[in-house]
């Protein structure tokens, strides 16, 4: 029996990077990924982009300035995957019931993430050290 709240995928895994411009050709040229999008998400200091690998993505992520999170993570634990994306319907719901199971979150409500999806993190806290983001699509995508 399928449970409805469960995530439907993993939309994308997260890799924070020095530098999107010089990390790029590997992914394009040696993996030979499409590159969908690139794009800056000010709200939360990185500049994205997006590659299409079968039904998922992978993001990079460069930081905007040193207060970034993202600046943040690199310069404590390097480059290197900073999180997985599950893809969710009904976000909200989806933070309420993980928060009534003890689960912390770091965002207690949705916000708008790359490419105008609703995002929510889970804190690692809560995670076995893992930062997954809840992410859920426009209906559209």
């Amino acid at each position: 029996m399928e449970n409805l709240n469960a995530p439907k995928k993993i939309d994308h895994i997260g890799i924070a990077v020095q530098s999107i411009e010089n990390a790029l050709p590997f992914y394009t040229e040696q993996l030979n990924l499409e590159l969908l999008a690139i794009e800056e998400v000010a709200s939360q200091g990185v500049k994205v982009a997006f590659l299409k690998i079968g039904e998922s993505k992978i993001e990079l992520l460069e930081p905007l300035h040193e207060e970034s999170p993202i600046a943040k993570f690199i310069a404590k634990k390097g480059e290197g995957i900073h999180h997985i994306a599950l893809g969710v319907v009904g976000i909200q719901e989806r933070i309420n019931e993980i928060k009534e199971k003890g689960i912390q979150m770091i965002n207690n409500e949705p916000v708008k993430g790359a490419g105008g999806a609703q995002v929510a993190f889970i804190h690692p806290k809560s995670s076995g050290g893992i930062l997954y983001e809840f992410c859920e699509k426009n209906k559209s995508e």
